[in-house]
């Protein structure tokens, strides 16, 4: 606005002043139309799929790419990356609402998430807390590939979720930002205030460019649409988020590069309450109250610590039309969970218990990528990409108590496996994908003895003394996919891929009945996945639409243990089946409107019994509209629909385990932002904005005490951006 007023004011003093604003106008349009182009650009360009950066239109899968643009929008709502993928991400279940991602599957199927192409799951001992580990604000890009894939290896049996962070998007020596906002219970004031901070630096000297980021967000009470302050299993009342980020790069000449990155995340919610427990059979929600008096907090405050050190070195030309990466990581992460008295064990002075995840990780990846081009009589030509390489890893992960106990020992798996990709495109139309990856992993486990466990007095595991020993998985899987962009109405694709995965082990180890670690069904599992879909562009119209089918030989379900009472892993067949269609409308330069829907089943095929909440998601449509009437204004309204599923029926009168009934919801979310100065913004996000009551799809699907947690109530965010 201040921009405009001088300008009006220029126009009235001297026409030739007004010439020179006209020409500036020219010139800012101009270059916003490149930086626009630009983005576009990058927009079509991902490296997950293949290893290499490559255009989605050489990619027979789906794949989503959220944008810088799309994450900053939904920070204006919430800085909860969960919530973020679940409205942008077709196939990817409902957010829980809180900080676990069980259940928030990604069709039907775990994915494994990245940064920068470095494992943050824990596959071995999966904890459901990989989604949360980094802060939003540090995020270039997400890069979603949907459908199981072993191209980096154990843990993608639903895919991959990569987050792509930030580079220096200048060339000046200093360029920066900072934002401060607090957001707060529109429903209850009271204790629910919070602040986030957020701001970073980045530039390029000479040779040299750096980003350096920085982010610490402290929450108020999380309140429903009652007022009420949600329950605190994974919960994020009072929780304190801080991650610091550093990026700095060298150019050795326009082909090599060197490039260090660092992260530290870490989120923990310390509060003066304690849970009143409902039931979700009853009707009753479980909630957070002050604590009575005679009572106290058990146990340390939950949440993840997550440290990331990584080092890129690229040649782009090693050799004659052949590109080098090399990648080396550490990845160091310690998610510690909510007390539980069905942990205990009186006989040992145990009155309940608390578990952590411990996981560290390094790794080497050597990548290199060779194009040979060929040019026939007939006109014809063949672009052939080869992919080749080899990944080496070593996963130390266990599960201990915070008292000391040993749950679940520490398994070191170390994995080698070499893999070829190639891509062969005919006439820039029709594209052909073939890869094939050897795997070779050693899962070592010492000698250990499970632990007892009693839910009640009367209700306790058995302890076993289990022999140790290394065992060995060999894997060899294929992917070959088929994909035609001759016409922009209809650009069909065909692919089938497998993954080789090993996930949760630990799940299997802690709840074993037998002597020997050899006689635990700890077999690799292989997922095939199949997927047929088509993409189609016309005038300013985007749509896409798949449909897929995936099983697995050796699926992992529960199943209650009435004696013991803890839930005991179950080893079956799976298939997985659904659909996906996206809509995208740039009605015009103000006017944009995006569209989904997903729709996922599955079933124990050896039981033919569906599969639970944990796994398979309800129905979910989101619709989305932004208005941009000129550059200082911007209007959001998202819109998420989440359908009905009610598959399974009541045992004497109660749903146990994730089979409980999920009845339908909607959220409206609202958000905007104002350019009031040059270089200044301020934004405001409403979540919830009709003050929706309802459980999130996890709570309604899960039966475990204290899981039936409502969902946020109307809560406002509200801040101030600075750009220099």
């Amino acid at each position: 606005m201040l921009k405009t007023s001088l300008t009006l004011l220029a126009l009235i003093i001297s026409g030739q002043v007004h010439s020179q604003a006209l020409q500036s106008d020219a010139n800012k349009i101009q270059q916003q139309s490149k930086e626009q182009s630009k983005e576009k650009d990058i927009e079509r360009i991902i490296v997950t799929g293949s290893r290499i950066a490559e255009s989605i239109d050489e990619v027979p899968a789906s794949i989503t790419v959220i944008t810088q643009k799309q994450i900053a929008a939904q920070l204006k709502v919430s800085s909860e990356i969960q919530s973020l993928l679940a409205n942008l991400v077709p196939g990817m279940a409902p957010s829980t609402g809180t900080s676990s991602n069980s259940g928030q599957t990604l069709r039907g199927r775990s994915p494994l998430v990245m940064i920068d192409g470095v494992p943050q799951s824990t596959p071995l001992r999966n904890g459901a807390l990989g989604i949360r580990t980094l802060d939003a604000s540090v995020i270039e890009r997400i890069e979603v590939i949907k459908g199981a894939t072993s191209i980096y290896g154990n843990g993608a049996a639903g895919g991959i979720i990569n987050y792509i962070t930030k580079k220096a998007n200048s060339d000046k020596a200093l360029s920066g930002h900072a934002s401060v906002s607090s957001r707060f219970s529109a429903i209850e004031t009271e204790d629910s205030v919070g602040q986030r901070y957020e701001g970073g630096i980045n530039g390029e000297v000479n040779n040299f460019n750096y980003v350096l980021n920085a982010s610490y967000e402290k929450n108020g009470l999380q309140r429903d649409a009652d007022g009420d302050i949600l329950g605190l299993k994974y919960g994020l009342s009072d929780a304190v988020m801080q991650d610091y980020f550093a990026k700095v790069g060298y150019h050795f000449d326009d082909e090599k590069s060197l490039q260090f990155t660092y992260n530290y995340y870490q989120s923990k919610q310390d509060v003066d309450l304690i849970d009143q427990i409902g039931n979700i059979n009853t009707g009753d929600k479980t909630q957070a109250i002050p604590v009575p008096e005679g009572k106290s907090v058990l146990g340390d405050p939950q949440g993840p610590t997550n440290q990331n050190i990584m080092l890129k070195y690229v040649d782009d030309e090693v050799f004659e039309q052949t590109q080098l990466m090399v990648d080396l990581y550490s990845q160091e992460v310690e998610n510690i969970f909510f007390y539980s008295p069905t942990l205990a064990n009186l006989d040992g002075g145990y009155t309940g218990g608390q578990s952590l995840i411990n996981s560290e990780k390094t790794g080497l990846r050597v990548t290199l990528n060779t194009l040979v081009d060929f040019n026939f009589d007939n006109g014809g030509s063949l672009e052939a990409t080869f992919i080749y390489g080899i990944d080496a890893l070593n996963d130390v992960t266990s599960q201990p108590m915070v008292d000391g106990r040993i749950w679940v020992p520490e398994m070191d798996m170390k994995n080698l496996a070499g893999f070829l990709q190639t891509k062969l495109i005919y006439n820039d139309d029709l594209v052909i994908k073939l890869g094939v990856r050897q795997e070779d992993i050693d899962l070592t486990v010492n000698d250990y003895s499970t632990l007892k466990l009693c839910k009640k007095i009367d209700q306790c595991s058995v302890p076993v003394d289990v022999t140790g020993d290394t065992l060995n998985y060999k894997a060899t899987t294929y992917n070959i996919g088929i994909k035609y962009n001759a016409l922009p109405l209809f650009s069909p694709f065909v692919s089938y891929s497998q993954g080789a995965d090993i996930s949760d082990t630990g799940r299997l180890l802690r709840t074993a009945s037998v002597t020997d670690i050899s006689l635990i069904r700890t077999e690799a599992s292989v997922i095939d996945n199949y997927e047929l879909g088509f993409s189609s562009d016309f005038e300013q119209v985007h749509f896409e639409f798949a449909t897929y089918f995936s099983t697995s030989e050796l699926g992992t379900t529960n199943k209650f243990n009435e004696a013991t009472g803890v839930y005991v892993p179950v080893r079956a067949p799976q298939e997985i089946y659904g659909y996906e269609a996206l809509i995208n409308y740039e009605i015009n330069d103000a006017w944009a409107v995006n569209a989904t829907y997903s729709w996922v089943e599955g079933k124990n095929t050896e039981a033919d019994v569906y599969l639970g909440a944990k796994q398979i998601s309800p129905p979910k449509a989101t619709f989305n509209v932004n208005w941009t009437p000129n550059n200082d204004i911007s209007v959001a309204i998202n819109y998420l629909y989440v359908g009905d599923r009610k598959r399974f029926e009541a045992v004497d009168g109660e749903y146990v385990g994730d089979q409980g009934p999920i009845d339908s919801y909607q959220i409206v979310n609202l958000s905007g932002s104002y350019n009031f100065a040059t270089d200044w913004s301020t934004f405001i996000g409403v979540e919830n904005l009709f003050n929706q009551d309802y459980y999130p799809t996890k709570s309604q699907g899960y039966t475990y005490g204290g899981y039936n947690i409502k969902g946020l109530g109307t809560t406002v965010n509200l801040g101030v951006n600075y750009q220099f």
